[in-house]
């Protein structure tokens, strides 16, 4: 089983749009609301192929009232924790193109209780977990170590932590030795300090999240593709979308195929980016199930460091 750890959970709202124009009046294609955050979405991912999870989601505020009962209608097996500020709500406003503009709230800030508790509660859930999955962005006034904290406690408890948060609070962790980091390019740019214009360039950036702590690093490097860096190896895959709807979920439905897939080597990649280009082709931040995903249209290679990467993402 693989539990997921979702600090800042949210309501997701999807408003498929034919341009984005500032300052005029939209009118909409077609909207939806899921339930969010990276952990979440990658417990949604887990269910719809069949593959046993559990989240531990803190709720709050009618928002949060609403998100578990969207949970619930999905049959996401939960364990839900109480805070005191409400749940977030996001915004997405996704092009015919695949472009998504995303306006997304802070966040409530969590207690040191609280977080006392969700910490509590993995450990609670874990039963006969193999893996805890930790991500997503940090509610305001948690600090930005909390990650690497909850990475050693639950480390100690006999998991394997998957990492996907960025800014401090990833480098902050990566020296609570997290096994699996998944970074997409935004990330490692800003972990390395520089920009990352080609498959080597992202490469180096992964190798020194390695260098750092990092066990396994799997970066997602949006239309380009994804990269893996394990057991001293590299390998670099794609997946073409055809028509491409909304990018929102689709780095935590990656994640999701790489674990599922057992999280070793090529055969994993593949089915990682299977799962995330399905995605992909999926209208607001539905996760694909079975009848979704293609896994013809993947390939994997070894990597050529002098590839040029043209998505920005």
């Amino acid at each position: 089983m693989i539990l997921t750890l979702t600090l800042n959970p949210s309501l997701d709202r999807t408003v498929e749009i034919g341009s984005l124009a500032r300052g005029a009046v939209i009118r909409s294609a077609a909207a939806r609301l899921d339930p969010g955050g990276k952990g979440v979405n990658v417990s949604r991912a887990l269910l719809a192929n069949a593959v046993p999870s559990r989240a531990v989601v803190p709720y709050g505020g009618d928002e949060g009232r609403r998100l578990v009962s969207l949970l619930s209608a999905e049959g996401i097996d939960m364990v839900t924790v109480p805070v005191s500020g409400p749940t977030r709500s996001n915004l997405a406003l996704a092009e015919p193109d695949g472009t998504v503009t995303k306006i997304n709230e802070p966040g409530t800030a969590l207690s040191p209780a609280e977080l006392d508790a969700l910490a509590g509660a993995v450990l609670g859930a874990a039963g006969a977990a193999d893996w805890v999955v930790a991500s997503g962005s940090l509610p305001p006034e948690v600090p930005s170590d909390v990650y690497a904290r909850l990475c050693r406690r639950f480390t100690r408890a006999g998991l394997r932590v998957a990492l996907d948060t960025s800014g401090p609070a990833l480098v902050e962790a990566l020296a609570a030795g997290p096994e699996l980091v998944k970074p997409n390019r935004e990330e490692l740019a800003e972990a390395a300090g520089r920009a990352i214009t080609t498959l080597g360039d992202a490469i180096e950036a992964a190798s020194a999240l390695r260098a750092r702590g990092a066990g396994t690093v799997l970066a997602s490097l949006g239309s380009d593709g994804a990269v893996l860096l394990q057991d001293g190896q590299v390998w670099y895959g794609e997946g073409p979308v055809a028509e491409p709807r909304s990018s929102v979920g689709a780095g935590d439905a990656l994640l999701a195929g790489f674990l599922a897939a057992g999280a070793r080597g090529r055969a994993a990649l593949a089915e990682a980016l299977a799962w995330a280009t399905a995605a992909v082709g999926l209208p607001g931040s539905r996760m694909p199930g079975p009848a979704d995903i293609r896994r013809e249209h993947v390939r994997t290679h070894v990597a050529d460091p002098a590839l040029p990467l043209r998505s920005g993402g």
